[in-house]
């Protein structure tokens, strides 16, 4: 089989037009695009880059800085912000750059880029800047990044109403082709209109990874007839807000209405016209539907038959009204699929209440605002959520067949299955060796809030953390409940990276108000949860000292790990120095001194050590600690000590005891903290590596290879953290060099901490049979189980079918987090490869691929 030549440069390279590529870097090569762009039409632009990061957008950073070569060369400008409405204002200053005759280039087109929380902190800054408007040569996209199901943030959040409350139009795409074709779009339309744009991408359109099309020139724009007002619509001098306003409400809005009119983002997908059932979803919900029609046996030639026709919105504000007026044109019946608060039902219900002629509209609920409840508000939708409610009404429409009714058992079936009880669980956890594995703790009889970061994971580990509150706020909420609490002091953390964001503002409210709270600020050099990016800024500890003294903290004390001493020269005089070891008499007093304090805990981030030692950027200590089992007793004081996920049970002759796991070791030494005579230290050795068998695979042949009707499914489970995001990312390249189409999305958020992770990916002949990448109910072809306690939990069994689904699953059991706190914790093993035998049958294919790797390449770390 031959291969096409590929790089993983070619995501960024605008000479080569087929590429694989994730929908974050598809932002970078829109930038790149738009530039090539305006370089044909004899346009001399800039482009500018800025936003916060956090997931689904954590790794926009880390894309840009991977190419900045491009980046410079296209005349594009990449600058972190140091939070996310700083950084709205600083696009606002882009399209103002040649108002007063002092620009160097035609126009400046702006990304900004930030998750749903930072939409919402920055509506101040979008109502100012969408009034004033963009440049005519310019343009304003906001990638916004929703969480729906709250999956990594403590908000399910939406960002839809902000941007329409701010009269920006909203673009979803439902992919990374749209990503950058909508993006394309959206830059024509800010120009055109002189509006801000937002860019709706979630889990399933971003955080997948697809074979594009990414030709520069791929997409043309009409320019509708549009009746400007004097002065045009975009940005102007000296402008005042009451005709911006004017402008805004009277001519920007039905602009972008024309635009996308004229340019057809709103198109007719299935049936034609005479249809009597319409379908209407945008983005992430328009692949959940294609999918729920898919598992009813509706196909396109079958939607036509059956009289149904679907409408996929692009541009979901404003909706494009006359072209929805053609596409119901005779219409019985509209179903708008839409997760969360309707935005498209009720443009719709606009659209058509001057003339309804018996067209009824579902959506929320069935008509009446007192029917049943349809698609809820909360939460998400699904292919099979969805697939029972359309079939239902298929069913109630007369348009029942066979296909569906047996669609409709299937997906019955599989929800039995899914709300089944879990067997064992896998709850997201700190690293072997996390700063706050110790810096969270507490002494008795206090109590602590949590904050934003990896160390909101104490909310679950017994130690007196409870409550949040969004970014940059924390212990603003001690203020308030202060007064009226019989509790004298509470500590909080804060991570250093929120800190820098905004937190200092909330350390500065607390010492205005002489409220009695500790800040335990958590500097660990590194934003763990995203990537480990450096904090934006270049904050070292000892400003923050100084920030802190000069803010009215009364006291505030270093704690810090020995092998990472900070340079003491550096902080100011009156700071208090300790030891990680004496944090709990730091916190005790702490909690006797009147007014805002605050501990500074210096440790380096876990997973950020890791990969510096790999790099050699950061000191190894020579030495190691091992568990004499000989002597241990299995009592897991080692884990109270250190909550350390690197200690493991061993089964000896002698019972359960405990060892070290040497690969995940992160050489924290706090599990030796207690007073066991079982632990033995080795300084100046090295480990014994190498493999102990040889492995004769002999001439293995070619296999046969299945053919692919479609897609062919593949889930992939696994540990985070453990490279099971890798293992679908050299499938997806294999596919793509084998000119076939790849997609793949990462179920992971913050369950990359050790937590249960989904790896969705489907294999092609083409890029264009492949539409929603996450795979269903029973679509499993084979599954790749890296760990036998999410391989058979009920969120992955429900995807398999028995007779089509073929399971190779690791059965080393795994040890969860919970081993810290509970150490007489056992994984099922027997009763989870039971389950998926009786799930899998005759092909389940099970084997201890961790100890099969330690005998072979030397190192369990490499089973995956």
């Amino acid at each position: 089989m031959s291969t096409r030549e590929v790089t993983l440069h070619d995501k960024f390279d605008l000479t080569k037009e087929r590429v694989l590529m994730n929908g974050t870097q598809a932002l970078v090569r829109l930038m790149l695009m738009q530039s090539a762009r305006d370089k044909a039409a004899g346009l001399n632009t800039g482009g500018y880059v800025t936003g916060y990061r956090g997931s689904p957008l954590g790794a926009v950073d880390l894309q840009m800085q991977e190419a900045a070569r491009e980046l410079e060369d296209a005349g594009v400008l990449f600058q972190p912000g140091l939070n996310e409405d700083l950084a709205a204002t600083a696009i606002w200053g882009t399209q103002q750059a040649e108002l007063r005759g002092e620009g160097k280039r035609d126009g400046v087109f702006s990304l900004w880029y930030g998750k749903g929380p930072g939409v919402d902190r920055s509506g101040d800054v979008m109502r100012h800047a969408n009034m004033a408007g963009t440049s005519a040569l310019g343009g304003v996209l906001m990638a916004m990044g929703d969480d729906h199901t709250g999956e990594s943030s403590t908000v399910c959040h939406q960002s839809d109403w902000a941007l329409v409350d701010a009269y920006m139009p909203v673009l979803s795409p439902a992919g990374v082709q749209e990503i950058l074709d909508f993006g394309l779009y959206g830059y024509a339309l800010s120009r055109f209109s002189g509006l801000w744009c937002g860019l709706k991408v979630m889990k399933d359109t971003v955080e997948v990874t697809s074979v594009v099309d990414g030709s520069p020139d791929r997409m043309s724009f009409v320019t509708p007839e549009f009746e400007m007002p004097d002065g045009g619509l975009n940005i102007r001098l000296g402008d005042h807000w009451i005709p911006q306003e004017a402008r805004l409400v009277d001519y920007k809005r039905f602009a972008a209405e024309a635009f996308s009119h004229a340019n057809k983002l709103d198109k007719r997908v299935w049936g034609k016209p005479g249809a009597k059932i319409g379908f209407v979803a945008a983005g992430k919900n328009w692949l959940d539907l294609v999918h729920g029609l898919g598992l009813l046996g509706i196909d396109e030639d079958e939607a036509t038959r059956l009289g149904i026709t679907t409408y996929k919105v692009g541009q979901t504000f404003p909706l494009d009204m006359k072209g929805f007026h053609d596409w119901a044109e005779g219409l019985e019946l509209i179903v708008v699929i839409e997760e969360k608060r309707k935005l498209i039902e009720v443009q719709i219900k606009e659209a058509i209440f001057d003339d309804r002629r018996g067209r009824r509209v579902y959506g929320w609920r069935k008509g009446d605002p007192h029917a049943e409840e349809l698609f809820p508000v909360r939460f998400s939708l699904d292919p099979m959520m969805i697939a029972e409610k359309i079939g239902g009404i298929l069913v109630e429409e007369g348009r029942g067949t066979e296909a569906i009714n047996a669609g409709l058992e299937a997906v019955r079936a599989a929800q039995v299955a899914e709300n089944a009880p879990d067997i064992a669980t896998r709850q997201p956890y700190f690293c072997s060796g996390c700063p706050h594995n110790t810096s969270t703790k507490l002494p008795d009889g206090s109590r602590a809030y949590a904050g934003i970061g990896c160390h909101i994971m104490a909310m679950w580990m017994d130690r007196e953390t409870s409550g949040f509150t969004h970014m940059g706020a924390e212990g603003a909420n001690w203020i308030g409940e202060a007064p009226f609490s019989a509790r004298g002091h509470v500590f909080q953390n804060l991570g250093d990276g929120t800190y820098n964001h905004s937190g200092l503002l909330a350390v500065r409210a607390a010492v205005a108000a002489g409220v009695n709270i500790t800040y335990k600020l958590l500097y660990n050099d590194a934003v763990a949860m995203t990537g480990g990016q450096s904090n934006d800024g270049d904050l070292p500890p000892d400003r923050i000292v100084r920030e802190l003294l000069a803010s009215g903290v009364s006291k505030v004390d270093v704690v810090f790990d020995a092998k990472e001493e900070p340079v003491r020269s550096d902080f100011p005089k009156n700071v208090g120095w300790y030891e990680r070891a004496e944090l709990p008499k730091v916190q005790e007093r702490m909690a006797r001194t009147e007014g805002v304090t605050a501990i500074v805990y210096i440790q380096t981030c876990a997973a950020e050590k890791r990969r510096r030692r790999k790099r050699g950027t950061f000191p190894d200590p020579d030495k190691r600690v091992f568990i004499n089992t000989d002597i241990c007793e299995g009592c897991g004081d080692c884990g109270v000590q250190s909550n350390c996920v690197s200690i493991v049970p061993v089964d000896t002759e002698l019972g359960r005891k405990r060892a070290i796991d040497q690969s995940s070791c992160n050489k924290d030494y706090s599990c030796i903290n207690g007073f066991c005579p079982s632990f033995v230290t080795i300084e100046g050795g090295k480990l014994r590596k190498g493999a102990t068998v040889e492995l004769d695979t002999g001439n293995m042949p070619e296999p046969d290879l299945p053919a692919i009707n479609g897609t062919h499914n593949v889930v992939i489970t696994g540990v985070g953290g453990t490279g099971v995001v890798t293992i679908g990312a050299i499938m997806a390249m294999a596919a793509h060099m084998d000119g076939m189409g790849a997609g793949v999305m990462e179920m992971a958020g913050l369950a990359q901490k050790g937590g249960a992770v989904h790896i969705h990916c489907r294999i092609a002949k083409s890029p264009e049979d492949i539409t929603a990448i996450r795979v269903a109910v029973g679509e499993a072809d084979t599954l790749i189980g890296g760990d036998l306690v999410v391989s058979a939990g009920s969120k992955t069994q429900q995807l398999m079918a028995a007779g089509r689904t073929t399971g190779v699953v690791n059965t080393h059991e795994i040890i969860t987090g919970d081993f810290t706190r509970n150490p007489d914790l056992r994984i099922p093993g027997d009763r989870l490869r039971l389950a998926l035998e009786a799930r899998l049958r005759n092909q389940f294919i099970a084997f201890d691929a961790s100890e099969l790797a330690a005998m072979v390449l030397g190192d369990a770390i490499h089973s995956n």
